[in-house]
């Protein structure tokens, strides 16, 4: 069976630079997607599998240890973000509220985003971090999709009901979204999560008429 071009141009994704502040982002051009989540919702896992790479992100066993805006690239015109997990690391307090200074800003006055992947572990979903990005997307009107992460922990029939009442509870919520099952350990959810990637980067698929 043929790759879905989204898999095949996110395996091409390399690690372009890292920012703290909005000004040292790359240009603001082209499309990018972020992806953010509680600092341990398993964000690195999920970026590493959906690029095919072990290391791309960087997974570490102390929550919030990424504190920077880290851009990778997949062409000249598509990037991938990894938000740090703001709040969560045990750092002072008056550094956690810079960082949500700075992704703050990034959210807001980032043109170039065009979604945003949020991942919620699936035994611990609609934290206050999860809610808080649901607002900021329903204010702006950006698309969220949302990974209901490490699926494998549970079984599949509690996994899909836990999937369902997250969708009940989110039933009219202003945020133009949308959810699934994932597990970044056994692969669930990897097509549903190109599906979504490809149609916000507009990574088409390739012309097999010649």
């Amino acid at each position: 069976m043929p790759q879905h071009p989204a898999e095949i141009l996110l395996h091409q994704a390399s690690f372009l630079q890292s920012a703290q502040r909005l000004d040292q982002c790359p240009p603001d051009e082209g499309r990018e997607v972020a992806f953010a989540g509680r600092s341990n919702a398993g964000k690195s896992s999920a970026i590493n599998r959906l690029t095919g790479q072990r290391s791309l992100a960087r997974t570490s066993k102390t929550p919030g240890r990424t504190q920077l805006i880290n851009f990778f690239s997949l062409d000249d015109e598509r990037r991938l973000v990894d938000l740090p997990g703001y709040g969560y690391a045990k750092v002072a307090k008056s550094k956690r509220n810079e960082w949500q200074e700075h992704l703050d800003h990034y959210l807001a006055e980032r043109q170039v985003l065009v979604g945003l992947v949020l991942m919620m572990d699936i035994r611990h979903p609609l934290k206050d971090f999860d809610l808080m990005m649901l607002e900021w997307a329903a204010q702006a009107n950006m698309p969220i999709h949302i990974l209901m992460t490490k699926a494998d922990k549970l079984k599949f029939g509690a996994a899909k009901s836990t999937l369902l009442k997250v969708q009940s509870q989110l039933k009219g919520h202003p945020a133009p979204l949308s959810l699934q099952l994932f597990s970044a350990t056994n692969g669930t959810g990897c097509d549903d999560a190109w599906e979504k990637l490809g149609e916000w980067l507009e990574i088409a698929a390739p012309d097999r008429s010649e």
